[in-house]
């Protein structure tokens, strides 16, 4: 019967053998490619970022920025974006101006200001702003009021003007438009014109 040797542990003991790794060999630094550059960063970034959601350039490039791309190659891939159609501020304003006076009943002056801080350019934010002319202004904003008026009953004269006034001067309705469109619309439910008159001179 062949006996067991045991092997006291100590430096005389021998080594066993390395277990070889149960995992996937990993690739080396030269195997696994050179790191993507700038301009393919910034292609990357911009395509994440327009997916679903239509930006100015200038939001994309502020993107880039706060990640570190370096403004000649930011610049470049958005230049490549523009000529191929994925970026379109002209586009962008006319589709901002519409959805948001539609579901705001944003006035001309609060979506000029709103696309001045996507970075539009003024002559394009002229044009989108154009789509509204002040016929349009002026039924957005009689019926906002209209909407309002309800919340409005129980309240003293005065503040409600003040409320339904406030309401539009908010959304970017100059005072004498939304004053107007507070009277006529205090009139079309039933208050006497005179009494308004002290309130609300003829506009």
């Amino acid at each position: 019967m062949t006996r067991r040797t045991e092997w006291p542990d100590g430096p005389g003991r021998p080594e066993r053998p390395d277990r070889p790794d149960s995992g996937a060999p990993s690739l080396s630094r030269a195997e696994q490619g050179p790191p993507p550059g700038p301009e393919e960063q910034a292609r990357a970034i911009c395509l994440r970022l327009l997916t679903g959601t239509p930006r100015t350039r200038q939001q994309l490039a502020d993107a880039l920025r706060a990640r570190g791309i370096p403004d000649d190659a930011a610049q470049e891939v958005l230049s490549r974006f523009e000529d191929a159609g994925l970026i379109d501020d002209a586009a962008f304003a006319g589709a901002w101006v519409e959805s948001r006076h539609h579901s705001r009943g944003l006035a001309r002056r609060a979506l000029a200001r709103e696309l001045r801080t996507k970075g539009v350019d003024s002559a394009l934010i002229d044009d989108a702003v154009g789509q509204l002319d002040s016929d349009q202004e002026e039924r957005t904003a009689h019926e906002l009021v209209e909407r309002k008026l309800r919340a409005t009953r129980g309240l003293d004269r005065e503040k409600r003007i003040r409320r339904l006034a406030g309401m539009l001067a908010r959304k970017g309705y100059s005072e004498g438009l939304a004053l107007r469109v507070v009277r006529r619309a205090l009139e079309e439910e039933g208050e006497d014109p005179e009494l308004l008159e002290h309130h609300l001179p003829d506009l």
